[in-house]
């Protein structure tokens, strides 16, 4: 059997090399049907017309697009889809609107260990990673099922996609292939709670124009175990020691995601702290409010908290962009998957 959606276009090609004696030509045309055609007519594309024999015995070995979309949810343009997996287990993906593009924000995991105090997704509790097929397969869906023309790609969705390393980057492959999904890297972004061997690993492999972003949530060590315990493990010293060695491009950046719950990581002390831990790595920090998860006993700060936090901060020289809240009232906001 072939898995379309799990393999980097060079094993497909020596997949049909070893079964069928084919080779780069046809791995090619197969990507193109499937990825940029949504692989509904591929016997009629002219590499498979002519070879008829091959496309007959070819199509009996393809794997369909793993899961099946059972639900959508929608606010405003925002679409959020859940996804049955072939185990009955289920995720979800968030299609996000932007001013030229749509982005998807995609799940590498059902559930997660990391045990955020203010995600939905982490009192799911892990059930299991996601394979390399199943996360391409959630883009293949938003583009070719639901018809979205997805752009950008985050992996922010349920799960921590460093704890996922391997699918998740074989995934980056896939997606990034010119032949296929055709998502540049720079279109593609790795969100991490602030696994360090995870950031360690991907700074090895040479991949400059991949963007990282990191969830800070807390600028010293007791607040920010306090609200995710990962740092008890990698402390902010230890992180900040990762990001600094990390080979940015020369205009790169780190993406920073703060939080901003009221009365525990929102004080103009904590944002004098943040700037300090910040300089002098090059960053842009997504402000976002807190949005409300059941069973935690959390509240959004007001607009005008939103505004001084973000003022000091950019005071300090900060680049600053405050996410408003999108997706609330079908819990697709940050922090809100897994209420399912």
């Amino acid at each position: 059997m072939i898995d379309i959606f799990g393999l980097p276009l060079d094993q497909l090609t020596r997949t049909l090399r070893n079964d069928y004696g084919k080779g780069l030509f046809h791995a090619e045309a197969l990507y193109r049907e499937v990825f940029k055609n949504g692989g509904k007519n591929i016997g009629n594309a002219p590499e498979f017309k002519n070879s008829l024999k091959f496309w007959t015995e070819l199509e009996k070995a393809l794997v369909p697009v793993s899961g099946k979309v059972e639900e959508t949810f929608k606010e405003d343009e925002l679409v959020k889809f859940i996804t049955r997996l072939t185990d009955g287990l289920k995720i979800e993906s968030v299609v996000i609107p932007m001013t030229r593009h749509n982005t998807l924000c995609v799940s590498s995991q059902v559930g997660c260990k990391m045990g955020c105090k203010f995600c939905q997704t982490a009192r799911m509790g892990f059930k299991r990673s996601l394979s390399t097929s199943e996360i391409v397969g959630q883009v293949f869906n938003a583009r070719h099922l639901l018809g979205y023309d997805i752009k950008n790609i985050v992996f922010m969705g349920m799960g921590e996609p460093f704890d996922n390393f391997d699918a998740v980057m074989t995934a980056v492959e896939v997606l990034n292939s010119q032949k296929g999904c055709d998502i540049a890297l720079r279109h593609m972004t790795i969100s991490t709670c602030g696994v360090v061997p995870g950031i360690e690993r991907l700074s090895q492999m040479n991949l400059p124009n991949l963007r990282l972003a990191v969830s800070i949530n807390g600028p010293d060590d007791a607040t920010r175990s306090a609200l995710m315990p990962v740092n008890r493990r990698w402390p902010l010293a230890a992180l900040k020691k990762s990001l600094e060695a990390y080979p940015l491009s020369s205009r790169g950046v780190f993406l920073f995601e703060y939080i901003l719950i009221k009365g525990v990581n929102d004080s103009m002390d904590h944002a004098q702290a943040l700037a300090r831990f910040i300089h002098p790595l090059s960053v842009r920090l997504n402000l976002i409010p807190y949005n409300p998860v059941t069973g935690f006993d959390h509240q959004s700060p007001s607009d005008e908290q939103m505004h001084d936090f973000a003022q000091t901060l950019t005071d300090k020289g900060v680049f600053v962009i405050k996410r408003w809240s999108r997706g609330r009232s079908v819990s697709a906001g940050c922090g809100q998957l897994g209420k399912i």
